[in-house]
């Protein structure tokens, strides 16, 4: 099967001025991919994890490397990509689903989790009730749904985040330690929609505060370690 990400000797470093001192966060690290794969990240704290997915997500530039990614229209390099190519990829087939929430002032939860599915051309009032499908499956009260989740607590706001991240399926998914926070219940529901997600051919790639809640969806695991060259075998 094609590889949908081929991550080849990607480096990332981050340059304290004030400290003149350059930060390692990972060197030459390669590995791939496939459609329906699931990759566990682990390593120690500060070792770069969250790095790495962010510059997956080009959220950070890496200093050297590639990561090509498979779209429908041919081969990309997303670590040199231009902005409004990374921009539409992220819009229509890279989802980042983060344990924090950045809400909009005054735009009710619903709102914000059945925008995705807006975007993509679904009816106004069908993508309204799909978010409240997801809100209630991941445990948000039905009282709260046309509620600002600025007022929310950190909990329930991660919630939000959550379903709106995975109400439209990607075809590649990072996912930076999102069943922090969570009450079981709602860890149990991310579990069975990635479980979902997987199965209908959704790449994937993660940090996990309860790697345990995951184990059976874990095809492979890349260890990172600090100021290590690292190549994970295909």
């Amino acid at each position: 099967m094609t590889p949908i990400l081929t991550v080849d000797t990607l480096t990332k470093t981050f340059r304290m001025h004030h400290l003149d001192q350059t930060l390692h966060a990972f060197e030459g690290l390669s590995f791939t991919l496939a459609p329906g794969e699931f990759l566990l990240l682990s390593g120690p704290n500060g070792v770069g994890k969250s790095t790495l997915l962010r510059t997956l997500y080009r959220s950070y530039r890496a200093q050297a490397g590639h990561i090509w990614y498979e779209a429908p229209e041919g081969r990309i390099d997303l670590a040199s990509a231009a902005d409004i190519d990374i921009a539409l990829l992220r819009r229509r087939e890279i989802g980042f689903v983060t344990q924090f929430l950045t809400a909009r002032p005054r735009v009710a939860a619903e709102e914000i989790v059945a925008e995705p599915l807006r975007l993509a051309g679904t009816a106004h009032q069908e993508a309204l009730t799909e978010a409240r499908r997801w809100l209630a499956a991941f445990g948000v009260k039905e009282d709260l749904w046309r509620a600002y989740p600025t007022t929310f607590s950190g909990g329930e706001q991660q919630k939000v985040n959550l379903a709106r991240a995975l109400i439209l399926p990607q075809r590649l998914l990072l996912l930076d330690e999102p069943t922090a926070s969570l009450d079981k219940n709602a860890r149990a529901a991310l579990v069975a929609r990635l479980a979902e997600l997987k199965a209908s051919g959704v790449a994937m790639i993660g940090v996990f505060h309860h790697p345990g809640d995951v184990a059976h969806l874990i095809d492979r695991e890349i260890p990172l370690a600090p100021k290590e060259v690292a190549h994970v075998a295909e």
